[in-house]
């Protein structure tokens, strides 16, 4: 089984690289379910029902999301009516939608699970111990299962992917938009990345204007962000998996512009 990964789609220049390339990525890859970090696909920030109809049109079969879930007022009717968008499942309980969906690729259930670190992010739940919770629920339901694990510190990702090793197919970092060099399988058949990284635009800073950015941190003021867009690239990691174990087989990055024939750099 194949698994693709998208990391964050950042506004308009983030769908319109996933909808030219992403099916054929898909196609080219042989994926079986495609997982589309959308958080930040609505202008930069949160998720709209349109912009997530767009990533589903463009090939994403689940939709994770992060600490921009909320930036977008109709996101939370929208996240109980779509169980395939999810917000981290850490959020405190209560709060609209779910963390977790299973759905059917190959005729092997998977479990997609979206949790969300602490360090310099929102305030929210334990992610080791949700995480806990969550596998035990999906003992006996699911044996392949991907977690997007949404969080600034590189430290923390890595303490939660071994914290996780041999129990969960992948843990893929998002948040950061900048891809890690780190990825690999781990000796419990976990693969993991630091961060999947940004599809949306390189021609800025982490996806907005970079003269805006450079304002704000020259003046410490609260500069208005706008969506760059130039130099265009879609990020992912593609993830071969032994359906029968729920191990990881392999994982590798991938990242292509809006006009090179693709391949992993």
């Amino acid at each position: 089984m194949r698994i693709l990964f998208v990391g964050d789609v950042v506004g308009a220049p983030g769908r319109r690289i996933a909808r030219f390339r992403l099916k054929g990525l898909v196609r080219d890859l042989g994926a079986d379910l495609t997982i589309v970090n959308g958080e930040n696909a609505a202008g930069g920030a949160g998720l709209t029902q349109a912009t997530a109809e767009e990533l589903f049109a463009a090939g994403a079969d689940v939709i994770t999301t992060g600490n921009h879930v909320w930036d977008k007022r109709e996101a939370l009717g929208l996240l109980e009516r779509e169980p395939r968008i999810l917000r981290p499942a850490n959020y405190p309980e209560g709060s609209p939608g779910k963390g977790v969906v299973v759905v059917s690729a190959r005729d092997t259930s998977v479990a997609v699970v979206n949790l969300m670190g602490r360090v310099f992010m929102p305030l929210v739940d334990d992610p080791f111990r949700t995480a806990d919770r969550i596998l035990d629920g999906l003992r006996g339901v699911a044996r392949v299962v991907m977690v997007d694990f949404h969080a600034e510190a590189t430290s923390e990702k890595s303490a939660f992917a071994w914290y996780l090793d041999g129990r969960v197919t992948a843990v893929l970092g998002t948040h950061t938009h900048v891809a890690t060099a780190d990825a690999r399988v781990l000796p419990g058949g976990t693969a993991f990345i630091s961060d999947v990284g940004m599809t949306g635009p390189f021609d800025s800073v982490i996806g907005v204007r970079k003269e805006q950015a450079i304002e704000r941190f020259r003046t410490s003021r609260s500069i208005p962000y706008e969506t760059a867009d130039g130099d265009i690239r879609l990020a992912a990691v593609r993830v071969d998996v032994d359906p029968a174990s729920g191990r990881a087989l392999a994982i590798e990055r991938i990242e292509i512009g809006e006009s090179d024939g693709g391949g992993t750099r």
